[in-house]
């Protein structure tokens, strides 16, 4: 393999917890709201999947189904699609939904799984080419650079920028063109099997990993450089 093709979500980064992103933007908003309310909310939220890169909703209420399918098409649909969602959990104070928002972007409610930086770290001293090739409404970039992560990837291909979602072959096509690599000596790393799954109509190889918390895979990227070495 020539190069790699990596999910961002729930493959080399997870977000933080329902509760604590919560806590964060209450916390940060001055707004009053006590333990039990908080948790209360934070069930709510999560059961609604409210929380980008967290749980998917598990209902999808008729004023968002319109948007889902088509959320990271576009910065704007993104926002849109989770605030809306946020907002069928009452908060004590409305603008708490944008805020909301607005921290799942932040560097600091991302955190690596714990042997992200160590493949990226291997594959740029094997000469091998990395891609970032995620289904997002927002600039990732800044979150490599926070963990300093970034010098190990040599191309983003992100949705809301091309107005193309995966699995559609074209984000795949523009990664490896990016990455001057034919998709054949390519291999796919993500936790969607339909998503990232798009990448073997190209002919790439795909690999999944389980989207869990970081605690619990520790280690769930390293098969990825015996794939490389055709281990």
């Amino acid at each position: 393999m020539t190069a790699v093709l990596f999910d961002f979500s729930g493959t080399l980064f997870r977000i933080e917890s329902t509760e604590s992103w919560l806590r964060a933007v209450v916390t940060a908003a001055r707004v009053d709201l006590a333990e039990a309310e908080l948790a209360e909310a934070a069930t709510a939220l999560e059961t609604m999947g409210a929380l980008p890169g967290g749980v998917n909703p598990s209902w999808l209420p008729q004023d968002v189904a319109s948007l889902w399918g088509v959320r990271d098409k576009s910065a704007e649909l993104h926002r849109a699609a989770y605030t809306t969602l946020s907002r069928h959990v009452p908060l004590p104070d409305d603008r708490l939904h944008d805020l909301l928002y607005d921290r799942h972007m932040a560097p600091t409610a991302w955190a690596p799984y714990p042997d992200t930086a160590e493949v990226l770290r291997a594959l740029r001293e094997q000469g091998v080419g990395v891609g970032v090739v995620s289904n997002i409404g927002w600039d990732i970039r800044p979150v490599f650079r926070e963990h300093g992560l970034d010098a190990y990837v040599d191309t983003f291909v992100l949705s809301f920028e091309h107005g193309v979602q995966k699995p559609d072959p074209r984000l795949f096509t523009l990664a490896c063109s990016a990455l001057d690599a034919d998709p054949k000596d390519v291999v796919m790393v993500g936790d969607d099997r339909r998503a990232d799954g798009g990448a073997a109509a190209l002919g790439c190889a795909v690999h999944f990993v389980d989207h869990l918390p970081a605690a619990q895979r520790p280690d769930g990227l390293r098969p990825v450089l015996d794939l490389v070495r055709g281990a």
